[in-house]
């Protein structure tokens, strides 16, 4: 922007669009998964959200990137869910199963077993689908397998 004294955000290619990049380092990133992950699993969705969004953004890493957008999506869902929005629980379902299996053949999985999450995405996305009520409820208790 000229004479603004800004610079123009930064951005990377992630799924074959340009998305916002703004660099973290890898501690910094690593300890917002961390911090995401344990968020995530004691049934806190919209906080392990806001954590990821950094480290999501902090790297240049697809598949890292995927990992952490696939995870955003799926706590995005459990949010959803406790507010009774199925078409919103299926739809970030949906986007957290495809970014999630390109992180995992990408060969990034954070520690988390990533066909275990997937397979379980996809189980409740065909529950959703088939008109399952508790497809679109929330978790009891949320788990990332592989931790």
């Amino acid at each position: 922007m000229s004479g603004s004294g800004r610079t123009p955000p930064r951005t990377v290619r992630q799924g074959g669009r340009l998305k916002a990049y703004r660099p973290i380092g890898e501690v910094e990133r690593r300890a917002a998964f961390a911090a995401a992950v344990a968020a995530y699993e004691r049934g806190d969705a919209f906080l392990a959200h806001e954590l990821l969004e950094p480290a999501w953004m902090g790297t240049a890493d697809e598949a890292e990137r995927d990992l952490y957008q696939g995870l955003i999506k799926l706590a995005a869902a459990e949010v959803h869910a406790v507010r009774g929005n199925a078409t919103g629980v299926g739809k970030n379902l949906r986007g957290a199963l495809q970014r999630l299996e390109r992180a995992d053949r990408g060969g990034f999985h954070g520690g988390l077993d990533l066909p275990a999450l997937c397979g379980a995405i996809a189980a409740r996305l065909a529950g959703l689908e088939a008109g399952d009520e508790w497809a679109s409820r929330p978790l009891a208790k949320p788990i990332l397998p592989g931790r």
